[in-house]
């Protein structure tokens, strides 16, 4: 043994170092089988059609006893100083939401809506409970899936091979992570969430007793409830938020906070969910870049003509009307995509509506001035710039809902026509089969709630409008952006079409109150009785040709709907449905060569998978199609207009000022 060193007292001690302490961490795994369980996988099946009738089996994948992948050690002393961060942080959040309900700038009204929600799905449990059997079988129904949820896991724990009990849709992108399926704690608590959503949502469609308004609101509101509760948007029950943040020391959740804290306080107080990099998009520099003039406005609107691209233009110029719930860039986003911009490149003298942003000053601007300020203003405007009488027209959404009214009351004022044809965009004039917007629109309890709260500042504040939309789709529209956004900490990549529908816009009172009651409460443009300015409305003496468009998977104006509204008008209609949804089935460039359309008969009546059956596909966009109907109606060409040479003098460049005007 070596001799020690003596002590000298007059020397300092040499400090221990202080080590952080530090952990391994591995998610949940079910314990090491023994060795003659280690089943082989079950061999997928080879790819074919599956027959009509039949599901598909469903295959859970073994797991292998060292699949669980080891976590990178987590630092303790850093991992509790991030969630101290967190806490930190979340008061911040908290401030950003108080501060403005203490200052009196927002009035919380969540009450009347959660009691809504409340009132409806006691309605639901009051039809299953005044029936004992009835609610026996109910419950025996979840109690029996359970059973048979841990009857599979039991086996697969003792190395069985077992089919899913419950297996997501193969769209669902939620459970896409590999270990909902190979974690054998993730793969039960994924299965039990969706058969109890099943379920849940079985309660909701079977409540027979209620009346089908109430039946839809309550499928409805347990859709998004049972969306909210699904595991994958909790860090301790979604494996891959687990690993995230095991591996970062907490830092996405961190960051998360702080992406919450800014988003509350972005949204004045509200939750404004960022789906898109904002900083990298402004209209006018990257956005809405077609050239061209603003060459009219008023109140309402400013008018744009855009600049030619062809030595000849089509006679008759294009008039687009697009909706005023959102902002008219959704056909201009950028030149790849721009719909604006390929029809000028087509030889169309093309003008476009870009409507105001209201605030209370106009909140009594009703329907009747937004086709007198609308439309009507443009058709002169057109005809002052290019000495043309008529036009095409094309509305959007509730631009079109607007066109046909406007195109009605024309008729029954016995007007001269100013309108060659029209082309109606994802639009209804039958709000029959209008989807699940009609859950926020058609009682009056709903609507008369609505109003209460315009009559607070005169407008409905476009936030309010664009949650709506998103609920619609709260699986692919708030959920992932939750999670990305608030869990990962992630900021959302930079998308021009999310950037444009998170650009919302603000709607008059006197408005919006027409058109939820006019057309979602009472529907009264498809029965006959809507007046306008002291003319009541038939859309049968609407005797011009129309191109109708529905998109598939349209979740705003459904298929179905637009399809219905098409045997309303009085001369001829060619019905195209195009692929995907109200936005991307719309602008969907020909160079894009994505999706697909379909051509068929005149439409009768609301049977759109009869039509769907006896159509024909085409691949890629409708917009071809379109254009050939059009030139089919007066192809005669002039030499190409440019903005500001007529009548009509350029006050300044597209795509003016009104788009600007923030919400």
């Amino acid at each position: 043994m070596p001799p020690q060193k003596p002590f000298d007292p007059d020397k300092p001690a040499k400090p221990k170092t202080k080590r952080r302490a530090r952990v391994t961490a591995t998610l949940p795994v079910a314990p090491k089988a023994p060795a003659p369980v280690e089943a082989p996988l079950r061999k997928t099946p080879p790819a074919g059609p599956t027959p009509v009738g039949l599901k598909p089996a469903l295959t859970t994948p073994e797991v292998k006893p060292d699949s669980a992948k080891p976590i990178t050690s987590v630092d303790v002393e850093l991992f509790a100083k991030n969630f101290a961060r967190i806490i930190e942080g979340g008061g911040k959040a908290l401030a950003a939401y108080m501060k403005p309900r203490e200052e009196g700038r927002i009035a919380d009204q969540r009450s009347e809506e959660v009691t809504d929600v409340v009132k409806t799905l006691g309605h639901v449990i009051e039809y299953w409970m005044a029936d004992p059997q009835r609610a026996f079988e109910l419950q025996s129904k979840l109690g029996k899936s359970y059973l048979e949820l841990w009857a599979s896991t039991a086996k697969r724990l003792a190395g069985e091979e077992v089919t899913a009990v419950a297996a997501p849709d193969p769209r669902d992108k939620r459970f896409s992570d590999p270990e909902w399926s190979s974690n054998q704690f993730f793969d039960f608590l994924k299965q039990a969430y969706l058969l109890t959503a099943r379920w849940a949502s079985h309660m909701a469609e079977g409540a027979d007793g209620l009346d089908a308004h109430t039946r839809h609101k309550a499928e409805f509101y347990v859709r998004q409830i049972a969306n909210a509760l699904s595991p994958s948007n909790f860090v301790l029950t979604n494996p891959e938020l687990l690993r995230v943040t095991l591996e970062s020391n907490a830092e996405n959740l961190l960051q998360g906070m702080q992406n919450l804290a800014e988003d509350i306080e972005a949204g004045g107080g509200n939750l404004k969910i960022r789906q898109s990099d904002s900083s990298k998009f402004e209209v006018g520099k990257n956005l809405a870049l077609s050239p061209g003039k603003i060459v009219f406005q008023n109140d309402l609107i400013q008018l744009i003509q855009y600049s030619p691209t062809t030595a000849k233009a089509l006679k008759v110029p294009l008039l687009i009307v697009p909706p005023w719930i959102n902002k008219y860039y959704v056909l201009d986003l950028t030149p790849d995509k721009s719909f604006i911009k390929w029809c000028v490149d087509q030889g169309l003298t093309v003008f476009c509506i870009s409507w105001v942003n209201p605030d209370a000053k106009l909140a009594g601007k009703g329907f009747d001035d937004y086709m007198r300020e609308g439309p009507l203003a443009a058709f002169d405007a057109i005809e002052q710039a290019t000495g043309e009488k008529e036009v095409h027209a094309l509305g959007y959404c509730v631009g079109g809902t607007l066109l046909s009214v406007t195109l009605a009351y024309m008729a029954a004022s016995g007007m001269t026509s100013r309108v060659k044809s029209a082309t109606l965009l994802t639009t209804q004039v039958d709000f029959t089969h209008a989807g699940d917007l009609k859950v926020f629109a058609a009682d009056e309890e709903q609507i008369s709630m609505v109003e209460r709260q315009m009559a607070e500042t005169g407008y409905l504040a476009g936030s309010k409008m664009a949650s709506a939309f998103n609920l619609l789709r709260s699986n692919d529209l708030i959920w992932p952006y939750v999670i990305g956004n608030y869990l990962k900490g992630k900021a959302p990549f930079p998308f021009d079409m999310l950037f444009w529908n998170s650009d919302a816009t603000r709607m008059p009172a006197a408005n919006h109150s027409f058109y939820l009651r006019g057309c979602y409460l009472e529907n009264r443009l498809s029965r006959g009785t809507m007046t306008i300015a002291n003319k009541q409305l038939d859309l049968r003496k609407i005797k011009l040709p129309i191109y109708n468009l529905a998109a598939r998977e349209d979740h705003i104006a459904p298929a179905r709907s637009a399809y219905l509204g098409s045997s309303l008008f009085g001369g001829p209609v060619r019905f195209v449905l195009a692929g995907s949804g109200h936005m991307a089935g719309v602008v969907n460039h020909p160079d894009k060569k994505k999706y697909q359309h379909w051509t068929g008969g005149a439409p009768q009546g609301d049977n759109l998978d009869a039509w769907i059956a006896r159509a024909t596909e085409h691949p890629g966009s409708w917009w071809p199609d379109w254009v050939n109907w059009l030139r089919g109606h007066d192809g005669t060409e002039v030499e190409a207009r440019t903005p500001g040479s007529g009548k009509l003098k350029a006050i300044e460049d597209a795509p003016g000022s009104y788009v600007k005007v923030q919400s």
